[in-house]
């Protein structure tokens, strides 16, 4: 057990290991929207007129191109969280993932706040929050 939490960030605080954890997740969601627009459909679950999702094979890859970049940004700040660039940037990928998925489901209404949405929308705004509430803690401002 030892062995395996050593690879974790070396950083005081819950942030960059969470930070880490949703690397992880994210970069495996990505797989599952590359290999599956299943996953993209259960995700953008608003309906077109006819019934069709709003989502097809290559949205599903462009949202698990999206995905992974956000992952690898992420999972940088996990390992340099006391760098204002790295943090500043991580905080964007949540930024840009809650005006994203909000704008989806009131906007344009590809999504509906039920099932596999509601997750990015909690961990978006609760990540960002918790990294702007511990900004000066972590790069010391």
């Amino acid at each position: 057990m030892d062995q395996a939490l050593s690879y974790l960030p070396p950083f005081e605080g819950l942030l960059p290991k969470w930070l880490a954890l949703v690397s992880v997740i994210s970069a495996a969601n990505s797989v599952q929207a590359y290999f599956s627009e299943a996953y993209t459909a259960q995700l953008y679950n608003g309906r077109l007129a006819d019934g069709r999702p709003h989502s097809n094979a290559h949205s599903s890859r462009l949202f698990g191109t999206w995905t992974f970049v956000s992952a690898v940004v992420r999972f940088s700040a996990a390992y340099n969280i006391t760098t204002p660039v790295a943090y500043d940037l991580a905080a964007w990928t949540f930024g840009i993932a809650l005006v994203h998925f909000v704008g989806e489901w009131l906007g344009f209404g590809s999504a509906q706040p039920k099932g596999r949405f509601v997750s990015p929308l909690i961990v978006a705004s609760a990540s960002l929050t918790w990294m702007l509430t511990q900004r000066s803690a972590y790069l010391g401002l």
